[in-house]
């Protein structure tokens, strides 16, 4: 297939969208609008298929599957994970390696003044409680568990982040590890055998570094206007919406546009 082009959308069962929620999905304020919420529901309703793919914990996305209907697996951890929030079940896992463990003591030995969280599948333990990652809790409305790395019980981590350290970049004041040669990118390969949808339409959307990957693997690649100038570089389209302005909507009108054609 031609990378965007207009032959793939037929089908509308056969289109799957899927986004990457804070900056894209999600504005500022992190609540989605009624006008971006009522495009996704007419999309579904149409028989379109709709699904996340974010480096949010499973504890810091639930809030939203309240919001909005997900009915499509969700790949989280910044591809770590294939989940289906339905049943409840796992698709798809890579963790880090266990020395991981080491190397977050390291850092944080030497960077005392940094935030620390570890994303594990139930839980997400914070060795490191600082003023930026109290506010990241706050923001993704989680009650994290703080306790010393080696306290840690969940040997099974996908990733670690840092809050205010000058490792992969998900926002300008976030760093990640991450296990190596995983991304939003390999894990939509995973979803896509796992779902059998090969014969898809995958539209992903996503604004920053760590959706790079995401909108290569996918066959149409979409940007709001606020994404990083390295993500617009390898979309297929950059929308003069942001995520402001309500680009997820305008992404589904587009979607709908093409399918008349």
């Amino acid at each position: 297939m031609t990378h965007g082009s207009d032959y793939m959308f037929e089908d509308i069962s056969k289109v799957l969208l899927i986004t990457d929620m804070d900056g894209t999905f999600l504005p500022a304020s992190k609540i989605p609008t009624p006008k971006t919420l009522a495009a996704v529901k007419r999309f579904e309703e149409a028989g379109g298929r709709f699904s996340i793919a974010t480096g949010r914990a499973i504890q810091a996305a639930r809030q939203y599957f309240d919001m909005v209907n997900v009915n499509c697996p969700i790949i989280m951890s910044n591809g770590g994970m294939v989940y289906d929030i339905h049943t409840k079940e796992q698709i798809y896992n890579v963790f880090l390696p266990s020395f991981a463990a080491d190397i977050v003591k390291e850092i944080l030995a030497d960077n005392p003044y940094v935030g620390c969280e570890v994303l594990t599948v139930n839980e997400v333990y914070v060795p490191s409680m600082t003023p930026m990652e109290k506010r990241h809790n706050e923001i993704c409305k989680l009650i994290p568990v703080q306790c010393a790395v080696d306290e840690i019980p969940d040997k099974n981590w996908y990733k670690v982040l840092f809050a205010g350290v000058d490792f992969v970049r998900s926002s300008i004041e976030y760093y990640e590890i991450l296990p190596q040669n995983i991304s939003k990118g390999t894990a939509l390969e995973e979803l896509r055998k796992a779902c059998g949808m090969e014969d898809f339409t995958f539209v992903a959307a996503g604004d920053y570094n760590n959706d790079i990957e995401l909108l290569q693997a996918a066959d149409v690649a979409y940007c709001p206007s606020n994404a990083a100038e390295e993500v617009k570089k390898v979309a297929d389209k950059v929308f003069e919406q942001s995520c402001e302005e309500d680009f997820i909507a305008a992404v589904i009108d587009e979607i709908f546009e093409k399918l008349k054609k």
